[in-house]
């Protein structure tokens, strides 16, 4: 009898020892299949760069949460910035072409390093040159020095020849969060449309 029982006992810890060994392997396939690889930097869990409260340049104050729903590309820069800020334009203008039937599922946000220059009107044109729904940002120097910092961006103003044609250095990467408004990506600067594109797909399809 107590052989019959010890038989029992093993069979019904070997039966155990399998099921949990063959759910072990479903939920590390589940794991690995759901495990994301981005071309730019992941910056899921980030503590920095969460969130904003600056006013548009038809004078709405926005944050993240006006474009919940859509992957959000936020980039600084200035209007007079003779490289960098218009490649980024172009390409993100470029990549918003590329995504198709989900173009209005992206939203490029600029926010200004030169609010002294850029204007609301100057901005609207600015914005318009590259997409009519790209939302240009315009801080105080007081917000701005705030929100660089928050979001660990570089900015400088670097002298001229005159009071007016100073130029600004700054970062030139994007910062890329999800539908839900989480911080996910850190794109640098010349990761090109093919890689940008992927990527927003990629945070589309994960929401």
């Amino acid at each position: 009898m107590n052989k019959r029982n010890a038989l029992k006992t093993i069979a019904l810890a070997a039966a155990w020892t399998g099921a949990t060994m063959a759910a072990s392997v479903g939920i590390s396939g589940c794991t690995e299949e759901a495990k994301q690889t981005f071309n730019a930097v992941d910056m899921t869990g980030a503590d920095y760069a969460k969130d904003f409260s600056l006013t548009d340049a038809d004078g709405k104050v926005r944050t993240l949460a006006d474009f919940k729903g859509k992957v959000v590309v936020l980039f600084f820069g200035y209007a007079q910035c003779p490289d960098v800020c218009p490649t980024t334009m172009t390409e993100m203008a470029q990549v918003k072409q590329a995504l198709g039937a989900d173009a209005d599922k992206l939203q490029v946000l600029f926010i200004t390093v030169d609010p002294a220059r850029d204007t609301p009107t100057v901005m609207k044109a600015y914005m318009g040159a590259f997409d009519p729904s790209f939302v240009a940002l315009i801080p105080t120097p007081e917000q701005l020095a705030v929100t660089a910092k928050d979001f660990k961006a570089y900015y400088k103003k670097v002298d001229g020849t005159t009071p007016t044609s100073y130029s600004m250095d700054h970062s030139a990467a994007s910062y890329l969060y999800d539908p839900q408004g989480r911080l996910r990506l850190y794109a640098r600067y010349g990761s090109g449309v093919p890689a940008m594109v992927a990527d927003v797909k990629a945070l589309l399809k994960s929401s």
